[in-house]
């Protein structure tokens, strides 16, 4: 089942019932969702929301409780709210600045993490699933690996995340033109 931004929203609408704060910031594979509504399905396949209120990233727990896996939420809808903080994922420095802001009818805002962004964390773990999203958003033109080389220098990661990120970068590159070879 893929994703969208109106269930994004419907779950936000829960989670404001919960916190009593109107702002949620989006980040993981669906922080794609941000600056394209249609990218790719295999992009949009995950069934937890990784988010935390903006402006107090603690009461995530809370959101988590109530709309988290195994909640009646999860059970009616197929989905849930899965808690983060700002502190998890390995990102630039200058992150929050490139935050993709979308209100919504209700009332409710979601702050979508840049995908590029998203990206370099997903390079850094460099997981099977981390990589099929990035390539399928290479593939789509939602990525820049220009951008996102640059900001890896913006990026703390330790030693061995730094080395698998930069090593897919290269496969990933030589990957995108091998594509391209293949289309002339």
């Amino acid at each position: 089942m893929a994703m969208s931004r109106d269930k994004i929203a419907r779950l936000l609408v829960e989670a404001l019932q919960v916190t009593n704060h109107r702002d949620f910031v989006i980040i993981g594979s669906l922080s794609v969702l941000g600056v394209n509504e249609t990218p790719p399905e295999s992009m949009t396949l995950s069934l937890d929301v990784d988010l935390y209120p903006k402006n107090d990233p603690g009461r995530a727990s809370e959101v988590s409780r109530t709309l988290g896996e195994g909640s009646e939420f999860e059970q009616e809808h197929g989905y849930y709210a899965d808690a983060v903080s700002p502190m998890l994922p390995s990102l630039p420095n200058t992150w929050e600045e490139r935050l993709v802001k979308i209100d919504f009818e209700s009332g409710v805002t979601a702050w979508f993490l840049d995908p590029n962004d998203a990206a370099i964390s997903k390079y850094a773990r460099s997981g099977s699933r981390d990589r099929e999203w990035i390539r399928a958003g290479l593939q789509a033109g939602i990525f820049s690996l220009p951008t996102i080389e640059y900001r890896l220098h913006e990026t703390f990661l330790e030693t061995e995340e730094l080395q698998k990120a930069r090593t897919a970068i290269a496969e990933d590159k030589a990957w995108l033109a091998a594509l391209r070879v293949a289309d002339f």
